[in-house]
């Protein structure tokens, strides 16, 4: 064997190696399926559960408190997917209706709860810090160049 035959058949045995982790086990055995790769199924705590947790440990919940986020979360999800499979809305669209959906979500949450929970509960905090003034590329690029 030449090296040149050596050679690509070191290369075809390299790539069939790095897609072989890629190929989930059952799609091996039955020629299909998906790229994601399998893994045992573990019961978890729903996200919505997660976080009615993490807000009844951040914000001492009561049991109606936690009962009424619940709620809230169900629904706001419930909305995410049908705004996510509507192929009539365009993407500038959708961003907006996520975002009206999570602002209505935080009001509605924050109805739920008393004057001392509500000093604690700002989620949209990010969004409501102060832009920088417009600055032109060559202006960052001035200011990040050392002279």
């Amino acid at each position: 064997m030449t090296s040149a035959a050596r050679l690509t058949k070191r290369a075809g045995a390299l790539l069939l190696l790095a897609l072989l982790p890629w190929t989930p086990v059952s799609a091996q055995a039955s020629g299909a399926g998906s790229l994601r790769p399998q893994t045992p199924h573990r019961p978890r705590k729903s996200n919505i559960d997660a976080r009615v947790s993490i807000l009844t440990k951040n914000l001492d919940l009561n049991d109606v408190q936690q009962s009424a986020v619940k709620k809230i979360l169900e629904e706001r999800q419930q909305q995410t997917l049908r705004i996510r499979r509507d192929p009539s809305i365009s993407g500038s669209a959708r961003i907006e209706q996520f975002r009206t959906l999570q602002d209505s979500t935080v009001e509605r949450i924050r109805a739920v709860l008393n004057e001392e929970q509500k000093k604690k509960y700002d989620p949209l905090a990010s969004r409501q810090v102060q832009s920088t003034p417009e600055r032109s590329v060559e202006d960052w690029l001035k200011a990040t160049t050392p002279n």
